[in-house]
């Protein structure tokens, strides 16, 4: 049964513990295998850290808005602590499924014992469940194939007294041309709803509203690749008569994070370990070694260096700046390229492998692209970065026509250096 395990005798607040993007069992494609799987049994952690959360903080319910799996291919481990860590709490669990774990018949959603608080949306529309004990009505979807349409456009909740609306979905807000489920702020301001908890988007958004209806996409609970670094969090959402409140969480194990060491006049394992923080065991860093050294630092040496202070699981990523292709890193954002003909009639050019730290592209799927801002001639421009095979050896760069109006004055030149400068 659905129900909540906290006090009923005071409804007039509902507190909603708000959680999506966990991308259980992802392939950690940048590490040996053994590693890998390290990383995905770490990953596993999470949902008992989850529902401990849930527990202390008394959460009415618990809305998961999809990608909790990154793909149907899971591991027996992971079904098993699904099946574990959500039956530990004590309050109904709704799974609206993403672009990434969709439901289908072959999907894990179908396939496992799912405990009787735990309720799977498996429609490609909108449809609602109603707690009444908890004076709450929960709608949600599901992406039933990889893409979906707006799901959102044309719908309004059914207003009662005294019942909380809210919905559990995925998708991506503002994106109009979209394939994943578009929202536009006009569809939340029309909903009727009291608060959207959304997934899909892997940086938090922080609490937002339209009209009267709160949303948030809380970002995923914990990096798994450089293009996701920092603090991760999870969403606490209180609804009462005075409005919306949020608190964030931090429930993962690790962090990824980007260290930029100036190694010009030093030694570069000294100048790494004045910048290293105390606790740095937990985290995994990527080294961007800039300036400029009389000889190229020796990579071996640093890496058995680190791991004799107790940096074994993750060693660092150092980076070096240098010549790629056509690509010159100048250093942590700034990159040069010197452009052909092929160039300007492209719109855009292909990305070394061993440069897409750069655009934080590590972790793109087939087909799936990023929004970029580089910086030219002291200008900001818009582009994206696409992948476009399997392996991440087809990622290009394209960017708008204002871009490229700007290059087009230039192609009476055979060949020009374009430098860019990343921002954000």
């Amino acid at each position: 049964m659905l129900e909540s395990g906290r006090d009923q005798t005071d409804m007039s607040k509902l507190r909603i513990l708000h959680s999506a993007d966990l991308h259980l069992d992802s392939p950690f494609e940048g590490l040996s295998a053994g590693k890998a799987a390290i990383r995905r049994g770490e990953q596993r952690e999470l949902l008992s850290a989850l529902a401990a959360l849930a527990r202390r903080e008394q959460a009415d319910l618990v809305l998961l808005a999809g990608d909790l799996l990154d793909s149907d291919n899971t591991y027996y481990e992971t079904g098993e602590e699904l099946i574990r860590c959500l039956g530990q709490i004590p309050a109904p669990v709704f799974i609206a499924p993403g672009n990434h774990d969709y439901y289908s018949a072959k999907s894990p959603y179908a396939r496992l014992k799912l405990p009787e608080n735990v309720h799977v949306f498996t429609q490609n529309a909108i449809e609602a469940v109603a707690l009444p004990a908890l004076g709450t009505r929960v709608y949600g979807a599901a992406f039933t194939e990889k893409r979906s349409g707006a799901l959102l456009q044309g719908f309004r909740a059914e207003k009662q007294e005294g019942v909380w609306n809210l919905l559990c979905i995925h998708g991506e807000v503002g994106g109009r041309d979209s394939v994943y489920n578009p929202i536009s702020t006009q569809d939340l301001a029309d909903s009727g709803l009291d608060y959207v908890a959304l997934g899909h988007i892997h940086k938090a958004s922080g609490l937002q509203k339209a009209g009267d209806t709160w949303y948030a996409w809380p970002g995923c609970p914990e990096g798994r690749g450089f293009d996701e670094t920092g603090e991760k969090t999870v969403s606490l959402i209180e609804l009462s008569e005075e409005g919306c409140r949020m608190e964030t969480f931090s429930i993962a194990g690790r962090r990824y994070q980007v260290l930029r060491v100036d190694v010009t006049g030093s030694d570069p394992l000294l100048a790494i370990h004045t910048q290293l923080p105390d606790e740095t065991v937990s985290d995994i860093y990527r080294i961007i070694l800039t300036g400029e050294t009389e000889q190229s630092p020796d990579l071996n040496r640093l890496y058995d260096a680190l791991s004799e202070f107790g940096i074994e699981k993750y060693l660092p990523e150092i980076v070096k700046t240098g010549i790629f292709d056509s690509w010159e890193i100048v250093d942590a954002d700034t990159a040069r390229k010197t452009c052909d003909k092929s160039f300007f009639e492209q719109n855009g050019s292909g990305v070394p492998k061993e440069i897409c730290w750069f655009f934080n592209a590590e972790q793109l799927e087939r087909g799936e692209t990023i929004a970029i801002t580089l910086q030219y001639e002291g200008k900001e421009y818009t582009g994206r970065v696409s992948n476009e095979s399997s392996d991440r050896r087809r990622v290009r760069i394209f960017w708008k026509a204002d871009l490229g109006k700007m290059f087009a004055l230039k192609r009476e030149r055979k060949q020009i250096k374009a430098t860019f400068i990343r921002i954000g």
